[in-house]
């Protein structure tokens, strides 16, 4: 036999295919923590309803504390022999305790183990990202404050639509942040119920205490149902999709910053820190953190597709399947992590050319909609009426090779006859952005307004931890 664990209704060795594709501890050595934390649960709850005696609970408690000091220093030997976490840490505690080590099993199945490891993991992963989108909403609103009245273009189908400030365009990805950590939060919620004690899938015998392990690992409650306990991933799934969705603002973001510092565009430069140069072309400086934060969102929904297809056929209970549930989320959680670290850092780290993002605000005729407005206003013209008077003079404009706002006015005159002077007023791109007053428009007020909101609410969540 191949494994004393399982191995006695067994007379063969596995084939050696058999041992490499049933082996999973190069993955589910990171559930080490959270599978000595639901042990030691375990444990102490067996021992409180006198299943094993309070000797053996503390044993094994001690045990489980000397290998987790052990794996935290790297001097413990994962061996693939024993397949996975859950085996390699009950055959260390067996070297350690005898044969006391065995009676940690009493009650439980590597299907309730793993499911329970899992989720305190994705647990964790939701708390750490939560904490990286605060971060990073944090680094926006510095800037956004910084830049309440920076005039850029506000673009639609990347042509040059009206002028906005620099920070109202950032404080759209702090409300974009605030979203998605919603979403991981309502995961969280779902999340946060124990499968710990459904055993293989039908319960257990056991007058065992399920209420009292959820409440040791801060679950909510135990989960209700044996059977789903053990076969649901729909909390790695639900986490996923946050974790993508997420990924997608990120590489919004960056796909922004990729063009914004193009010489062709100019709006902003990256330091050396977050930049990088060819090995051919002297001159390059290379968005590439922001290109790789790109990428990494497909790592992300790949990750997401990757346990859809592998669940969509699974009958219930638990199913070998299953195993593959978390390498690709292992590596998608980790690379949102490293997306959302380096948009952090390219927010604090950007540079924007205010002159260039001005005379770029004012380029394409980007205060039409201020003309349009003005005679609707001013003259009380029907809407339609006045985006075709608009759309007239702007055209004339463009005739003579004018800015809107450099069009002599009996040129608009010819056009419109009641146009007077005043409309002059509203044509600069200071004063388009200025009027925009409306609830969650971009003049400067409002957006130091909406800058400093956040820069209290997330003081607020700081202090309450």
């Amino acid at each position: 036999m191949s494994n004393k664990m399982w191995g006695g209704r067994f007379s063969e060795r596995p084939d050696e295919i058999m041992e490499e594709i049933n082996v999973s501890i190069d993955v589910d050595r990171h559930l080490f923590a959270q599978d000595i934390a639901a042990s030691k649960a375990h444990a102490a709850m067996l021992a409180s309803q006198g299943i094993i005696t309070a000797s053996d609970a503390k044993n094994i408690g001690k045990g489980l504390d000397t290998i987790l000091s052990e794996i935290g220093k790297g001097d413990f030997e994962f061996k693939r022999a024993l397949e996975d976490i859950h085996m390699n840490v009950e055959s260390r505690l067996s070297e350690l305790i005898g044969p006391a080590a065995g009676r940690l099993h009493t009650a439980r199945s590597r299907n309730d183990q793993v499911a329970t490891d899992f989720r305190l993991y994705v647990r964790d992963i939701v708390d750490e990202t939560d904490a990286a989108l605060a971060a990073f909403q944090q680094a926006l609103v510095d800037r956004a404050l910084e830049h309440a009245g920076t005039v850029m273009p506000g673009f639609t189908h990347l042509q040059t639509a009206q002028p906005v400030t620099f920070g109202h365009h950032l404080l759209a990805y702090v409300e974009m942040a605030a979203r998605d950590r919603g979403r991981f939060q309502d995961a969280r919620k779902r999340l946060n119920e124990s499968p710990l004690g459904a055993a293989a899938l039908a319960g257990t015998s056991f007058p065992i205490d399920r209420h009292a392990t959820a409440k040791a690992l801060g679950f909510d409650r135990p989960m209700a149902n044996s059977l789903d306990a053990v076969s649901d991933r729909d909390f790695v799934l639900e986490t996923l999709s946050a974790a993508s969705i997420c990924a997608v603002h990120m590489s919004r973001f960056a796909e922004e910053i990729v063009i914004w510092t193009s010489p062709l565009v100019g709006m902003i430069r990256l330091s050396d820190k977050f930049t990088t140069g060819s090995s051919i072309m002297p001159q390059k400086r290379n968005p590439d953190a922001a290109e790789l934060v790109r990428a990494k969102t497909g790592r992300v929904i790949g990750a997401l597709n990757g346990l859809l297809i592998v669940m969509k056929g699974l009958p219930l209970a638990y199913q070998k399947d299953m195993q593959e549930d978390k390498q690709g989320a292992m590596e998608g959680f980790a690379a949102l992590s490293l997306a959302i670290r380096a948009m952090t850092g390219m927010v604090r780290d950007l540079v924007p050319d205010e002159a260039r993002m001005r005379l770029a605000a004012g380029e394409g005729y980007a205060t039409a909609t201020d003309l349009a407005d003005w005679l609707v206003r001013t003259l009380k013209m029907p809407f339609r009426e006045a985006h075709h008077v608009t759309g007239r003079i702007v055209a004339k404009a463009a005739e003579s090779g004018m800015a809107l706002h450099e069009l002599p006015l009996a040129e608009m005159q010819a056009i419109e006859p009641k146009i007077t002077r005043d409309v002059l007023g509203v044509l600069s791109v200071e004063s388009s952005v200025k009027s925009r007053t409306s609830f969650g428009g971009t003049a400067p007020k409002n957006v130091a307004s909406q800058a400093k909101a956040w820069a209290k609410r997330l003081e607020k969540e700081r202090k309450l931890g």
